[in-house]
Formats: structure tokens, sequence, C-alpha cells
């Protein structure tokens, strides 16, 4: 009989940050499947009696059709994201892969939310999400001139954006480039948060201004977080009013 396959978003970081229902079927699975660094963030959930495949970077759509794999073999498979793994994680790969099986093969599916990092950089800054919208700007699955079409369109309105990927050693112009698109558009004074290893023991969160915020100090565990041009800063935190 086919098992049981989880697609378990784990959170930004720590337990802390992990949902209930993540920690019960990571510690219930007989095998959990991921990204390495994202294996290792449930590390302290792992059982010895369990089957344990770290992945590298790169090799998504393998770790999705080997969850599938297992799954369909009968047992219950935690494919572990960092995040929410609806949110540039591993749900999409997963489903396309569950559906290629014939349905009397198929295994059972459950997408276990989690708490994604735009939303925990958000509650550290206080409310600064009213409608938002979340961009990636990575091109290794994306073209850059897509990102930056998506980028201009958003820099016309007046969400919040959560930047998620915004650097890397090799990726280290482009932020410089949204900032130039949105400052087309609002006010250079707008409040930018840089919020990095959310969740981490590292955790540190900067408040500038999107005419003066410092791109070299954006790392890939950077989340950043453009307010809209309704936000207040309230002592300590950045708040958006409800419906406005």
């Amino acid at each position: 009989m086919p098992g049981t396959l989880w697609i378990v978003g784990l959170g930004p970081g720590g337990p802390e940050l992990r949902t209930g229902r993540a920690t019960a079927v990571v510690s219930a699975a007989d095998a959990v499947v991921g990204y390495g660094p994202y294996v290792d963030q449930c590390a302290d959930l792992l059982r010895e009696e369990q089957l344990v495949e770290r992945g590298t970077m790169g090799q998504e759509e393998e770790r999705a059709e080997r969850a599938v794999a297992l799954a369909v073999e009968g047992r219950g498979v935690a494919l572990v994201s960092s995040g929410d793994t609806g949110i540039f994680g591993m749900a999409a790969l997963a489903l396309r892969a569950v559906a290629a099986v014939p349905e009397d093969r198929r295994p059972g599916v459950e997408v276990v939310p989690g708490v994604t990092a735009g939303t925990a950089a958000a509650a550290l800054l206080g409310a600064p999400l009213g409608d938002f919208a979340t961009v990636s700007l990575s091109d290794v699955l994306v073209p850059w001139e897509q990102v930056e079409s998506r980028l201009s369109a958003l820099a016309a309105t007046d969400l919040a954006l959560t930047l998620y990927n915004p650097r890397s050693r090799t990726r280290t112009w482009q932020l410089d480039r949204v900032r130039e698109l949105l400052l087309e558009h609002r006010d250079p004074a707008t409040p930018v948060a840089l919020a990095t290893d959310v969740g981490r023991p590292e955790q540190h969160v900067e408040v500038a201004t999107l005419g003066d915020f410092d791109a070299e100090r954006v790392a890939m565990r950077t989340l950043v977080l453009v307010a809209g041009p309704t936000v207040e800063r309230l002592g300590p935190w950045l708040v958006t009013a409800r419906g406005r």
C-alpha cells in the first residue's frame, strides 16, 4: 500500500518558530529528505532508525522525486523545506511528482505550512505588512528580465514588499537595480528593514531607508522588507494601519 508524503515547512530558523504539526510529522516519519542544512534544522527531531537523506543545492527535482518514490513504497516521508514549503520551497515540485504517479499507487499527501521569513521578520518590526507582495531576486530559475518586470510593476503600487534571496557572492548588483526601480515611484525616506538569520541565534535586524540602506550589508540569508507608503513609525515599531 502507498504511504504518506508530508511536505513540511520548518519555519525560518530555530524550533521556537516551528509549528506543532511540523514537529509531529517529522518526528513520526519513516524517512526525512531535504537539502542538507534544512535537515540539520530539524536534527533535534530525528531518530536513529529513520532513513535520512541530505541533498545539495540544485538537486531539488531529484529530492522531490526521491521523496515521492519512498512514499510510493509505503513509507511515511517528510520532505522538508525551510520557511513555508509553498513559498520558494519544495511543495510545487513535490506535488508535480505526485501527480505523475498513477492514482492507484499515489501516496497520501499533506502540505504542512510553516512560518516564512517575511512574516517572521515583520513580527520583529511590529506590523509593517498590510497588503504586500513577495518576490525572490534569484535568477537561477527565473530570468532576471522577468524578475525586473515584476518589480517594475510592483514599484508603482502601494504594496509593501518582502524580497527573498536578495544578494549572494555572485549576484551583487541586482539589489541596487531594485532600489533604482523603487525610487522611480517611492519616497527615498521609505523605511527598509534588513532582517538577517531570522529565527536563528545570529538574528539581527537593521532599519534604514530606501535612499540610504547599505546593500553591502545584505547576504543570502537576509530578508529585505520595503514598507508601504502608509507605514508609520510608532516608537520602535513600523505599523501599517488596517484598511490603509
